[in-house]
């Protein structure tokens, strides 16, 4: 059983020592682990820490491309190197290492292919009160989404067997952790969130810059990724919504018009047969969409082919 622990890093120099040093480096049931560094096109001394440390696996990006890209190459270069567990860590040092004894232990069990670790938000001093808040709200519309019981969305601290990590393709750019819990639900792939511990905090997040531009990239997500898994029920959606408005201002101009009052009433007459008109275009992208998704789910399935 070969285990690979990733760490996607960007300008990780100051504290990424101190985050190889926490990992473990042996673990019951697993006869071999490795280390990979993604550098998402770091501009200092990353690397160098790094292979000082040991490391022999690095994947580098000439320039930084995201933290969801970064996730990916780590994925496909752990795929290909033949790896039967990936865990993924953050390069701060935010998420005990000790505790990947205890994300893997599930999957070795048979009993989760994916493990996310849940962070203890309430205890954790460096958030605020809104962002704790954020973070619980967040994570519940992501579990009626996903129809999972993940109760850290956000976490990055994750295991994933071979077999879940072939399904994984994440199509947003800014994170992956809501992403792939939302694919998890969809693909029906065991997934399981065990409680976890975390250090004190080494750097501000490079994630999160401010409270509304996180909730504002993570709605934005949530909803694509909603469209993308469940197109057909997503554009009906739409299409129920425009035709609800459309015909009930339609029938207050044929109300009007009725008792002779309709003269004054043009405009609704022109807003209802606009939104009636676009109800009807997304019952066509529903139809079309859902054409579309099931070509997505045939190239899926060769990409899971590649990984034997």
């Amino acid at each position: 059983m070969k285990l690979i622990i990733q760490i996607p890093c960007f300008n990780e120099e100051k504290v990424l020592r101190q985050t190889l040093e926490d990992l473990p480096k042996k673990i019951p049931g697993i006869k071999k682990i490795e280390y990979l560094i993604i550098d998402d096109g770091s501009t200092d001394k990353t690397i160098d820490v790094a292979k000082k440390f040991g490391v022999k696996h690095i994947v580098m990006h000439q320039n930084n491309m995201g933290l969801a890209k970064a996730f990916m190459s780590g994925i496909e270069f752990c795929l290909k190197n033949n790896a039967d567990i990936i865990v993924n860590t953050d390069a701060d040092n935010q998420y005990k290492g000790s505790f990947i004894h205890n994300l893997v232990q599930p999957i070795l069990n048979g009993e989760a292919a994916i493990v996310v670790g849940t962070r203890p938000i309430n205890n954790i001093k460096e958030f605020s009160f809104i962002k704790k808040i954020l973070q619980k709200i967040g994570s519940w519309f992501v579990r009626k989404l996903s129809r999972t019981e993940i109760q850290d969305a956000p976490s990055g601290f994750r295991a994933f067997s071979k077999s879940a990590a072939k399904e994984l393709i994440v199509f947003n750019e800014y994170t992956y952790t809501l992403e792939t819990i939302i694919q998890a639900g969809y693909k029906n792939i065991k997934i399981a969130s065990i409680p976890i511990e975390v250090n004190k905090e080494t750097r501000p997040s490079k994630l999160v810059k401010n409270n509304f531009t996180y909730v504002k990239k993570s709605a934005v997500t949530m909803i694509r990724i909603y469209a993308v898994y469940n197109p057909f029920r997503f554009f009906i959606y739409l299409a129920f919504i425009f035709l609800f408005f459309g015909f009930a201002i339609a029938f207050r101009f044929i109300y009007y018009f009725l008792n002779d009052l309709g003269q004054g009433h043009v405009q609704s007459l022109q807003l209802a047969t606009l939104l009636i008109s676009v109800g009807i275009f997304n019952i066509f992208f529903a139809f079309m969409s859902d054409l579309i998704a099931s070509n997505r789910k045939l190239l899926e399935d060769i990409r899971r082919k590649i990984y034997k």
